[in-house]
């Protein structure tokens, strides 16, 4: 018999229980942007091209470029579209970017969990160790924002066999690290269930662009297919869309012009789909239809 996770029960996407969004709407957008900081000289980090020996400055500048330029881009064209996100925010970036913190603050957006840093994986540690890192990041996110993250994405979508156990125990409602589903899905841990809302792994800069090596229009042609057959397809059955981004990527001046086609396509819109934040969807799943959720 095969090893299996035991955090949820197979069920077909046709064998649900029907409810709607807030407002009868079927379909939930959400972007998820990503702040990251890396350590220079050392640990993990993406790549535009092959890095040479340590320091690699060339892929730390450009990772760099995202919190210093590409961010900043991102949030105008967000601002202009009327569009909430969800940062995903390492831990660090208070530190490096506070006033990039506050700005995203300032619009309302949610912050989500997203370690300390993305130059280490949580799925490398003890669990001791990796409970450290939860509640260290966690600290520094509810003291600069006054709440605590109610949801959370590991570096690199790093678990360990503990991960959503220890999410649990230090107080977060969702995880956004699996992606086996169109619908939110209740996860079994050791301290009571934890939301998975669904985050995309192919609407996704790093994956399309960074490993794929698809085209900055081609990135965008996915967002807008995926938004209209997801659109189509939740006239039967309420479905959430997730869109993840990566400021040092889809920042870049020729990318963010596409990415701008995308979401202006998305955001045209906006009164056909619940335009939110991954912990709305939370909260609205939690308090309105836990029993309806698989």
């Amino acid at each position: 018999m095969l090893t299996g996770h035991g955090r949820y029960a197979y069920r077909g996407i046709h064998d649900r229980a029907d409810y709607r969004w807030p407002g009868g709407r079927r379909l939930a957008v959400y972007v998820g942007l990503n702040l990251e900081h890396f350590a220079f000289g050392e640990g993990l980090g993406a790549e535009l091209a092959p890095g040479g020996p340590p320091p690699d400055v060339l892929n730390y500048a450009w990772r760099d470029y995202g919190n210093r330029v590409g961010a900043w881009r991102m949030l105008d064209m967000f601002e202009a579209l009327d569009m909430p996100l969800s940062v995903l925010a390492n831990s660090a970036m208070y530190d490096l970017a506070p006033e990039l913190m506050a700005a995203f603050r300032a619009r309302g957006d949610e912050i989500v969990g997203h370690g300390r840093t993305n130059s280490e994986r949580q799925s490398d540690l003890d669990r001791v160790a990796e409970a450290r890192l939860i509640a260290e990041a966690t600290d520094v996110l509810s003291k600069a924002e006054g709440v605590a993250p109610r949801g959370w994405l590991s570096p690199w979508i790093a678990e360990s066999p503990h991960t959503p156990d220890l999410l649990v125990e230090a107080g977060y409602g969702y995880t956004l690290n699996w992606c086996m589903d169109d619908q939110p899905v209740w996860m079994t841990t050791s301290g009571g269930p934890l939301l998975s809302i669904p985050y995309p792994q192919e609407v996704n800069d790093i994956p399309s662009i960074v490993a794929r090596k698809d085209s900055a229009s081609t990135f965008a042609d996915m967002i807008i297919g995926t938004f209209d057959e997801m659109l189509e397809q939740s006239r039967h059955q309420s479905l959430v869309m997730g869109i993840a981004l990566h400021p040092y990527i889809v920042g870049q001046p020729y990318r963010l012009r596409e990415l701008r086609r995308a979401m202006t396509h998305i955001a045209a819109r906006r009164s056909a789909i619940w335009l939110c934040r991954s912990g709305d969807i939370h909260d609205y799943c939690r308090s309105e239809i836990p029993d309806l959720i698989a």
